[in-house]
């Protein structure tokens, strides 16, 4: 069988078988005068890097429009935060365009997707990410200023973190926190392993999707009620997923997952609005989820916390007890 015939077919079958930027434009995205306030959770979805590959029996050109296609069906609109460095070629220029014309807002995530925990990787070098990938991105007419920072890390001292929100406020950018962090990048990379070394048709897709599920569920759970402990109400969440196979086949599962657990589903320029997002945690409480930093920097839920926040160690052990 093709591979686009294929493809076509698994996606039928999963879909039924189961269940040019100005400062204003920003500043006007970000008029925070009114909180969105709701009786009930409320998640908003984000997407992170930008694959160009072709992933297994699946071309890249296929899988990126699964995921748009599941957006539109849900009318929602997501952010999604790009790194710049595959972004230059054909592929590159067709996925942020195929994003932006579906009425998605394109951010930065860095153009070389560095650690700037790390020492070598400085302040400067920080800058000259940003810039890279704004020159970029700000060809698009949904483009936007705000800046992811890879496996959301601000920077491993008070200077570096300080200078780097310095450079993030001279060039006009907000950061794109997330307060719903979890592990889909490791799921992804468990279901693909798994389809090269025994084929599609033998990996059972659906095992992977019931865990891919109940684990972001989990991890959504756990930020909201640690949200709402803190500020006594239920704020507009921004989920961190990544631009992957994953998402590809189990995003519209999710979706109205969240939906029947009574969660509110809103467009994710729209979950920004929330005053949330004016809270910046202190220099040494800076990176993982916003919500993760403002419980360390309360200092009362130290005994809950893990770190790193969401790491594949977590996982690990529940997908090879269950054989995934």
């Amino acid at each position: 069988m093709k591979p686009f015939s294929f493809l076509f077919l698994l996606h039928v079958l999963l879909t039924f078988g189961c269940k040019n930027s100005t400062v204003n434009k920003t500043e006007k995205a970000f008029e925070k005068s009114i909180a969105i306030t709701e009786k009930k959770p409320v998640v908003s979805f984000t997407f992170d890097d930008g694959n160009t590959a072709d992933i297994t029996n699946f071309k890249f050109e296929e899988w990126n429009k699964m995921i748009l296609s599941h957006l539109e069906k849900e009318n929602l609109k997501a952010i999604f935060f790009v790194t710049g460095k595959n972004k230059l070629d054909h592929k590159g220029q067709y996925l942020l365009k195929s994003w932006n014309d579906q009425g998605h807002r394109l951010a930065n995530h860095s153009f070389s997707h560095f650690n700037f925990n790390a020492q070598n990787n400085s302040a400067h070098i920080f800058e000259n990410e940003l810039i890279r990938t704004d020159s970029i991105i700000t060809n698009y007419s949904n483009n936007i200023k705000l800046f992811r920072f890879p496996y959301l890390k601000e920077g491993q001292n008070f200077a570096k973190v300080d200078s780097i929100r310095n450079m993030l406020r001279a060039h006009n950018y907000f950061n794109g926190y997330v307060t719903i962090d979890a592990s889909d990048w490791f799921i992804d990379q468990r279901l693909v392993q798994r389809i090269k070394e025994i084929g599609i048709e033998k990996t059972k897709i659906n095992k992977y999707k019931d865990f891919y599920i109940q684990h972001i569920m989990e991890r959504a759970n756990y930020y909201e009620k640690l949200s709402y402990e803190m500020n006594g109400r239920h704020i507009n969440h921004t989920l961190l997923l990544h631009h992957n196979l994953a998402s590809a086949l189990f995003l519209d599962d999710l979706i109205n997952e969240f939906k029947q657990k009574g969660w509110a589903v809103v467009n994710a320029d729209t979950a920004y609005q929330d005053k949330i997002f004016e809270q910046i945690p202190k220099s040494n409480f800076a990176g993982e989820s916003l919500i993760w930093s403002m419980a360390k920097e309360s200092g009362k839920y130290d005994q809950s916390l893990r770190y790193p926040a969401e790491d594949s160690r977590y996982e690990k052990g529940k997908m090879n007890r269950l054989g995934l």
